[in-house]
């Protein structure tokens, strides 16, 4: 009889357990989907991110591997800035120069036997267009954001990632 009574009992408690593990099932799946989504949006951010970030490639390249190539010779280019509403006309007068990854393929094969300097007036007028879509406002605070800007202008134009960053050598905004 003891036997029967301990079967039952375990048997009450298996059914329990049963019914318990159901409605916490019940419960969770729905939370469980919506942080599964959190998740994967999270992820799907941070992978833009991390695209972002190789395609600005200044921190997948190595320092050695990096060349530099001033752009028309090193020279000062003046730039007219968008109106900011102060009644004011505003210029800025950078001196840009590319770093390019002497390593990527597009560079070695297409450019590096004859460089950039045939291109000089396209990059120029690419560096003049982005820049000239700023305020004296955005070049001051936002002057990393605006590089990045003209790097992506520029990896479009060449349909490459060889220019890995935007190098203002002096930059004077008035």
């Amino acid at each position: 009889m003891k036997k029967n009574l301990i079967t039952v009992v375990i048997l009450a408690l298996v059914v329990v357990n049963l019914v318990l593990t159901a409605v916490l099932t019940i419960t969770i799946i729905p939370e469980t989907k919506k942080a599964n989504e959190l998740i994967t949006k999270v992820c799907s951010a941070i992978d833009l991110d991390l695209v972002a970030g190789d395609t600005a490639g200044s921190l997948a390249v190595d320092v050695a591997d990096m060349v530099d190539y001033p752009v028309a010779s090193g020279g000062t280019m003046t730039i007219n800035l968008k109106d900011s509403g102060d009644g004011s006309l505003h210029y800025a007068v950078l001196a840009v120069s590319l770093s390019i990854d002497s390593t990527n393929k597009d560079w070695t094969e297409k450019y590096q036997a004859n460089g950039l300097t045939g291109y000089d007036n396209i990059i120029s007028d690419t560096i003049k267009s982005v820049v000239a879509n700023n305020t004296i406002e955005d070049m001051r605070t936002r002057e990393d954001e605006v590089k990045e800007e003209i790097l992506e202008a520029l990896q479009g134009l060449f349909k490459s990632s060889f220019i890995v960053r935007v190098n203002f050598s002096s930059a004077t905004y008035q």
